[in-house]
């Protein structure tokens, strides 16, 4: 069974976004983004495809779940479950949920490793990343930067591995 991770930008109050859209734009998190998940086959739902600013997103194999039965998108496959997108990858070593909220409060009791992009500030949101229990987690990897020039605000890029009993 393939390792499941998710990855996710997130507020001071866990907010993911609003209006199908990030919290702000922060170029080091997308170079962070892809870098951490180039290579390795990816799982979003499909109001997180309809916001890809580039569809599929490259060196990654796209998977997107969805409802809709009759939907058909070009370069990804489509699946109508996590339990379907996990099986398809069985064989892979690793993969990303990436988005959105509905997904990744489904995928999280089964994840191993969290890769959180924490943006100090607060936003305005729609939608929250899922509660979960820190002392289920260890902090592995902890990577402060401030804001700059082209960063409106300062984030940490967290890495959380899951404590197994």
């Amino acid at each position: 069974m393939s390792k499941l991770n998710i990855i996710a930008a997130v507020g001071e109050n866990m907010e993911l976004g609003l209006n199908n859209q990030l919290l702000c734009h922060l170029p080091a998190d997308l170079k962070h983004f892809k870098s951490v998940t180039s290579g390795f086959p990816i799982i979003m739902g499909r109001k997180t495809w309809d916001s890809l600013p580039f569809k599929p997103l490259p060196n990654r194999r796209n998977i997107v779940i969805t409802r809709n039965r009759q939907l058909n998108l070009e370069g990804c496959e489509v699946v109508y479950s996590l339990e379907e997108a996990l099986q398809l990858l069985d064989h892979e070593e690793e993969c990303f949920v990436i988005g959105g909220a509905t997904i990744y409060k489904e995928a999280i009791s089964r994840a191993a490793k969290l890769y959180l992009t924490r943006i100090h500030a607060s936003f305005k949101a729609d939608v929250f990343f899922p509660p979960f229990n820190l002392n289920q987690w260890k902090l592995k990897e902890e990577t402060f930067n401030a804001k700059d020039e082209k960063h409106l605000y300062d984030f940490t890029f967290q890495v959380y591995e899951k404590i197994t009993q």
